[in-house]
């Protein structure tokens, strides 16, 4: 076989299934293969919780379907990864990380799944993830849950930083154990584990897709996108996500706002006249020298490309957006209507309850402790207080009006360039997109991502502009190990 399965795209993929060169049950094959001598053993990156246990009988279905009828799109007999707090209806257990969870498995599929099985995608398995999201505690490290341990990252195990919550789908994406994976964000949980793990991440606009069967934190924030190797795929991924679901208040209000396919977006010449902005304060006080010298050549490489760089500009704004008062607010609410929804069988049905089920077994469950699930508990759970109130009214000024809005509109600009997922809190604050894709490493080889972040509905924008800077530099490189 001619195939290689290492950096295959879903388009060199497809090449291969239609010369008859490949087929989904193979390449199957050969991701199981991978997860088991890289993830389960040898250097043991732990990024795949569980696989699905009839991957192969549904690739072999979709092989005879492509036979009788041809593929329905690019994603048909390709194994997908999704991030375990996604709800699947399958013999695949959907838990946020959580041993509370462990045997839950989905009465439904989430919107996310059901789109991807009607494109033909292979639900391949769960990705391992920080559990409840990264929102149980405060100092948890990224990419640990009681249920799945440690991820680590592909590029230097146990030394640097896998990045969260999304950390499973972002390791395995790097590691090539399916050919790209589905992630969650509700502040940097998709742009930093992407960057740190050096694929490209897309975090949608807030609504762009249902959230409808997933494990939430904050309804006005949460999101679901896309995680993969190539920008080409990631467009692709997002395509087969989009759609109007009616269970989501905010998916309803993305109607017109996207596209089917965002592939007409992939233009090489995308920057030429792109204005980009560069908010200084975000690399000098938070980049050490390395890095800093990563994004001023990327800085160089999007004038080279024939974009116009507007630097620095100023997000005043953002010095105040530090609080996360409104998910703590919302996560009761928004977890308890999700946990009442499971089966009888599940050990716990609310917050209060998830909470005494870690009290009961503190060695295992409370590691690294609870303390903003107590936090959230403690809220009234109705929305209603003054507290809440403000700080969202407040959060949506400083982020959108006194933020974003205001520096794109009077600097003119296309797109705002961060490094990894240092503006992920305004953006995420704003329910505003963004991309990060690689843009080099350290002299140690710590991954580095260049993140473009945009007004709402705005990712084809952003996906032209980092498949220009991505074909311009092809940064990206496999792990080694």
């Amino acid at each position: 076989m001619g195939f290689r399965l290492e950096e295959a795209t879903i388009a060199s993929i497809q090449a291969a299934m239609e010369n008859g060169e490949l087929t989904s049950r193979e390449l199957t094959e050969l991701y199981l293969a991978r997860i088991e001598a890289f993830d389960r053993q040898g250097p043991a990156i732990n990024s795949v919780l569980e696989v699905n246990p009839d991957a192969l009988a549904i690739a072999e279905a979709l092989d005879e379907e492509r036979k009788q009828k041809g593929p329905r799109g690019p994603l048909h007999g390709i194994p997908i990864l999704l991030k375990d707090n996604i709800d699947t209806h399958d013999r695949m257990h959907t838990s946020a990380g959580s041993l509370a969870l462990a045997d839950s498995i989905a009465r439904e599929d989430s919107f996310v799944a059901k789109k991807l099985r009607d494109a033909g995608a292979l639900l391949l398995g769960k990705a391992n993830m920080t559990e409840w999201a990264n929102f149980i505690t405060e100092g948890m490290p990224s990419g640990y849950s009681s249920r799945g341990g440690q991820v680590l990252n592909p590029y230097g195990r146990g030394v640097l930083d896998v990045g969260g919550s999304s950390s499973g789908s972002g390791a395995a994406t790097a590691a090539n154990f399916a050919a790209a994976a589905i992630g969650t964000e509700t502040s940097g949980s998709i742009l930093n584990p992407a960057s740190a793990n050096s694929i490209v991440g897309i975090k949608p606009t807030v609504g762009l897709i249902s959230r409808s069967g997933i494990i939430p934190i904050a309804h006005s924030q949460d999101t679901a996108g896309p995680m993969a190797r190539t920008v080409e795929d990631a467009a692709i991924l997002l395509a087969s996500l989009t759609g109007i679901d009616p269970r989501d208040p905010a998916s309803v209000a993305s109607e017109g706002q996207f596209f089917n396919d965002y592939r007409p977006f992939l233009d090489r010449d995308g920057l030429r006249g792109a204005r980009i902005g560069v908010p200084r304060e975000f690399y000098y006080e938070q980049l050490n020298e390395e890095q800093l010298a990563v994004m001023n050549r990327a800085i160089e490489e999007l004038k080279a490309a024939g974009a116009v760089i507007v630097d620095p500009v100023t997000i005043a704004a953002a010095r105040e957006l530090k609080s996360y008062a409104v998910l703590v607010y919302e996560f009761k609410p928004d977890l308890n209507a999700y946990l009442a929804g499971l089966d009888t069988q599940v050990p716990v049905h609310s917050m209060r309850e998830v909470i005494e089920f870690n009290e009961r077994d503190p060695e295992r469950m409370l590691r690294y402790g609870q303390t903003l699930m107590i936090a959230a508990e403690k809220t009234g759970g109705t929305l209603e207080e003054p507290e809440y109130i403000e700080r969202r009214e407040l959060d949506l000024r400083l982020s959108r009006t006194e933020g974003i809005d205001k520096v794109m509109e009077e600097r003119q600009l296309d797109a705002i360039l961060f490094p990894n997922n240092l503006g992920a809190g305004i953006a995420a604050k704003a329910g505003y997109p963004s991309i990060t894709v690689p843009a080099g490493y350290t002299t140690s080889g710590r991954p580095v991502g260049a993140t473009f972040t945009a007004k709402a509905f705005q990712e084809a924008v952003l996906i032209k502009l980092a498949y220009a800077y991505e074909q311009a530099t092809r940064h990206r490189k496999p792990p080694v190990w």
